[in-house]
């Protein structure tokens, strides 16, 4: 019975850590960063989300300017937690970073979304972190089923 609650616990371990999101290294990949922001955005969220300033985006997602190449991102007013963001950073070395600042944006937004709207601060917990070669996509949407299946025809 022991081995079994500990297979149990092992295997929650191993598919909560991998939930979160994936790197796959394929250095081959190519795509438009906007094509796939707008491609999810028109697909997957019922929100009005406002395109963000490329300007602003390296300071809300708290990353260094000189390692992103190029990056797209649409985000709610603050009535809802829906977001997309994709980005192309300079070097597949940097995306681990690029994916932990959005795990921390996740936490930041859960924790603000807790406080007022408890519904909001539940679908981050869905929230899609995923990347390949230098590529990172950030999306808190109303369908992620199938916000994964474009991913997977971008190569995710």
């Amino acid at each position: 019975m022991r081995k079994f609650i500990a297979f149990l616990c092992a295997a929650f371990l191993v598919l909560s850590v991998g939930g979160c999101g994936s790197k796959k290294t394929d250095d081959t990949v190519t795509m438009d960063v906007s094509e796939l922001a707008e491609a999810l955005l028109e697909t997957v969220t019922s929100d009005s989300l406002s395109e963000t300033a490329s300007s602003m985006i390296p300071s809300i997602y708290y990353l260094d300017e000189e390692n992103i190449l190029s990056a797209v991102a649409y985000a709610s007013s603050g009535a809802t937690a829906c977001e997309v963001a994709v980005i192309e950073s300079t070097s597949a070395d940097d995306v681990e970073n690029v994916e932990t600042k959005l795990e921390t944006r996740v936490e930041n937004q859960s924790e603000l979304y807790a406080s007022y709207n408890q519904s909001e601060a539940a679908r981050l917990e869905t929230a899609i972190i995923k990347s390949v070669g230098v590529y990172t996509v950030f999306c808190v949407c109303d369908d992620t089923d199938r916000a994964e299946e474009i991913l997977e025809e971008y190569g995710f």
